[in-house]
């Protein structure tokens, strides 16, 4: 959401330390956890065992064997699903001649994607003059024992929103290496943003900058209209929407204003379900993909961050009800889940926290100011300022797991980029009793 910059003031309150209550909890409850697995886990297999006839296990195997486990499910790379288009090529010398020749086996050229190994290639034809080779496309090679298996992207476009920065605009420049032809999105085209500048910079042909403001019905109209004239067969309709833009703030509930709850619905939630409904027609014509950007906040909820978490929980719901729908029309839905990646987008900056903070603080009704105090609201403001710069500083997960939603040809319902420990937290909260997860986390 815009804010206003002000300069951050001098003085900085500390943060407010972490409870020695809830430490003791989180301890107790790692020990208590770590016993009763040390007991009960032995007994229960030893348990099942028996009948079978096979040997019993001690205490010392079922934890390595648990662990190996816990490693496993965080260790092990994505296993393949298929892709959505391929094309067998021998890349054979003898079988090829010497008019065409698959470049990739040459280069090399090696990238990570959907947490397995990859290669890239691009397939060129030699003209007459050897100097000259006209590049075709970009295609995505996967290793196979007698051939190279290409993937086939080209012609397949995909719409994202949110491209001025941050996952949006990193997103677009990803996709559109793969060689998918990309309508990206930007909120700030027509005012000259830095975005929407750096992305027109690449003067490609699959590279195609939309004025696009994810809140106005007519121009998310406009860009619908502008992609039917815009892809190679508007019969063969729009392969992928990836619904990215969003804006984030934080506020005790008593302190956020109802414009605030409605602002950031409207971009989060409302923006993404104008944009889905005015491409469905394209997307069901294509039998494409529908990813949708939500957060671990649509899952789990937070102190603070209400305004922002309502939203996302509605992104999810809408995804699920949609999803249902369109499984008859062959349309995969994924939702995309990222941790903490403030870090990578610069989202949240003490000048952003500054300013939050002084709204917040002057719109307040003066009896929840009274009631609250200006020490308890500094607090949790010095809370909100610690978190700035913090997460993961790459978004290279969010950008392959969103890449894997729309080439893929069985995308997983939900990806969770995150770091580990709030990958446990989300598992926690969503699985424990409330009366548990409350108590060790809040």
């Amino acid at each position: 959401m815009p804010q206003h910059q002000e300069s951050r003031p001098n003085s900085r309150p500390k943060m407010a330390p972490v409870s020695s209550l809830r430490a003791a909890l989180l301890v107790s409850f790692s020990v208590s956890l770590t016993v009763l697995l040390g007991l009960g886990l032995p007994a229960l297999l030893n348990a099942l065992m028996r009948p079978l006839g096979l040997p019993e296990t001690s205490v010392t195997e079922c934890i390595v064997v648990l662990y190996l486990v816990g490693v496993l499910c965080l260790a092990t790379p994505r296993i393949p699903r298929g892709s959505v288009q391929r094309q067998r090529d021998e890349c054979e010398p003898s079988a090829q001649g010497p008019s065409a020749k698959c470049i990739g086996r040459k280069h090399e050229r090696h990238k990570k994607i959907n947490r397995f190994t990859a290669l890239y290639c691009s397939v060129a034809k030699i003209t007459e003059d050897k100097d000259e080779l006209p590049m075709v496309t970009l295609q995505l090679l996967l290793l196979d024992k007698k051939c190279c298996s290409l993937i086939l992207v080209s012609g397949k476009a995909v719409l994202i929103t949110g491209c001025d920065s941050g996952f949006g605009h990193a997103l677009a420049k990803h996709l559109h290496g793969l060689g998918l032809t990309v309508f990206a999105g930007c909120l700030l085209k027509h005012k000259g943003g830095e975005g929407a500048k750096a992305l027109e910079e690449f003067n490609s042909d699959r590279m195609k900058v939309v004025q696009l403001d994810v809140c106005s019905e007519e121009q998310v109209n406009q860009a619908v209209e502008y992609i039917k004239d815009n892809i190679e067969d508007s019969e063969r309709g729009l392969w992928a929407v990836v619904n990215n833009a969003g804006v984030s703030t934080f506020g005790e509930v008593e302190f956020t204003s109802m414009d605030t709850y409605r602002q950031v619905s409207e971009v989060n939630l409302w923006g993404t379900i104008r944009v889905t409904k005015a491409v469905l027609p394209l997307i069901r014509r294509a039998k494409g993909r529908v990813v949708n950007v939500a957060s671990m906040f649509g899952r789990m909820g937070n102190a603070m961050r209400s305004p922002y978490c309502v939203s996302k929980y509605g992104v999810e719901a809408f995804s699920d009800c949609l999803r249902y729908e369109m499984k008859t029309w062959g349309v995969k839905v994924s939702i995309i889940e990222p941790g903490n990646f403030i870090a990578a987008t610069g989202i949240l900056t003490r000048d952003a926290v500054a300013t939050t903070a002084n709204k917040l603080w002057s719109e307040a009704p003066p009896v929840v100011k009274e009631d609250y105090g200006k020490a308890h609201f500094e607090c949790h403001v010095a809370q909100m300022r610690s978190y700035c710069g913090s997460g993961v500083k790459d978004a290279a997960s969010v950008l392959d797991d969103i890449a894997d939603a729309v080439v893929s040809k069985r995308p997983h319902t939900r990806y969770n980029p995150s770091e580990p420990h709030w990958w446990i937290r989300l598992q926690m909260m969503t699985h424990l009793p409330a009366a548990i997860s409350d108590r060790l986390y809040f």
